[in-house]
């Protein structure tokens, strides 16, 4: 069980770091094209920015997936990278269809990983809810 422990937190800190650094990566570039984004408003230039934000963070929790994917290979408990990336897909989004389970030795990985899902995606829905207060612009109530 602490073998289970340790691997599963070191998982963990491996995608919080990924996903962490995609957000930090999304800070970085809006602060550098926020100026541009206010000028004249343009609805599609805000779409387009969305769009990409979200795209970008999608890849970020694709990472986050492929991180916990490979772990399964590395440690044998799947033989194949489809199974691997099905389970963990599965897993991640809380989703658990059942079909695919771990055995009794491994299994806490699986409730790590949700709980891991769970963080990442509510971190992800936060920034994009306050980029989306960004991009819309105030109005005046007068």
């Amino acid at each position: 069980m602490f073998l289970q422990l340790l691997i599963s937190t070191a998982c963990v800190i491996a995608t919080l770091i990924v996903h962490v650094a995609f957000v930090g990566v999304s800070v970085l570039i809006h602060s550098r094209v926020e100026d541009w984004l206010a000028r004249g408003f343009s609805f599609f230039k805000r779409i387009l920015a969305l769009l990409i934000l979200t795209l970008w963070l999608m890849a970020g929790l694709s990472v986050a997936v492929w991180i916990w994917a490979a772990l399964y290979l590395v440690l044998g408990i799947f033989e194949d990278l489809e199974t691997a990336i099905y389970f963990s897909t599965v897993a991640f989004t809380t989703l658990g269809f059942g079909d695919i389970t771990l055995e009794g030795n491994w299994r806490i990985l699986s409730a790590v990983m949700a709980a891991n899902g769970l963080i990442l995606f509510s971190l992800t829905t936060a920034f994009l809810i306050e980029m989306v207060r960004r991009l819309v612009p105030e109005r005046s109530n007068g």
